[in-house]
């Protein structure tokens, strides 16, 4: 998987919760495309029809809170979105993200000056994030080898599959 992710940005504030990411009436499916045709339409009725592989979500403090379900990084993953930026993840999304090989970064004032539609560019080798439309740098956390290899894998039971030889 290439570690270098270029989009334009999806911007949103703080305490998105995973009802809104995909609303609990589309969890009768675990089909992606089913499940990417409804990302974040309650918050964001523009974003399913004109996300574009490689775009980026960037949003606030506690991205990803509300009930655990699966299902909301499985439907961002799906739309296209390449990486979430986020001040902070929930705990339960956060380890949701890892498990299905989504790409998430915190960063503490990035998501306040991004708006929505700049270019970023974020390698996720060394955790650098470009914003391309506003010349701005910053350094996120990046992750160890291995929960890069898991990601890179695309989750954790491609990955355990490869561990495993099989």
């Amino acid at each position: 998987m290439n570690h270098l992710k270029k989009g334009f940005s999806w911007k949103y504030e703080n305490n998105v919760d995973t009802d809104v990411i995909i609303p609990a009436r589309y969890l009768n499916t675990s089909d992606e495309k089913e499940l990417a045709a409804h990302c974040m339409e309650d918050i964001d009725k523009s974003f399913s029809q004109n996300v574009k592989q490689g775009d980026i979500i960037v949003a606030g403090e506690n991205f990803g809170c509300g009930s655990s379900r699966e299902h909301a990084p499985i439907a961002i993953k799906a739309s296209g979105v390449s990486v979430v930026i986020a001040k902070t993840f929930a705990r339960i999304f956060f380890r949701n993200a890892i498990n299905i090989g989504l790409p998430i970064l915190e960063h503490p004032s990035l998501p306040d000056e991004t708006d929505k539609g700049d270019e970023i560019e974020v390698d996720l080798n060394t955790g650098i994030v470009k914003n391309i439309t506003k010349g701005k740098e910053y350094r996120c956390a990046k992750f160890p080898a291995e929960i890069q290899d898991l990601i890179n894998q695309g989750g954790l039971i491609n990955y355990t599959k490869k561990k495993m030889g099989v």
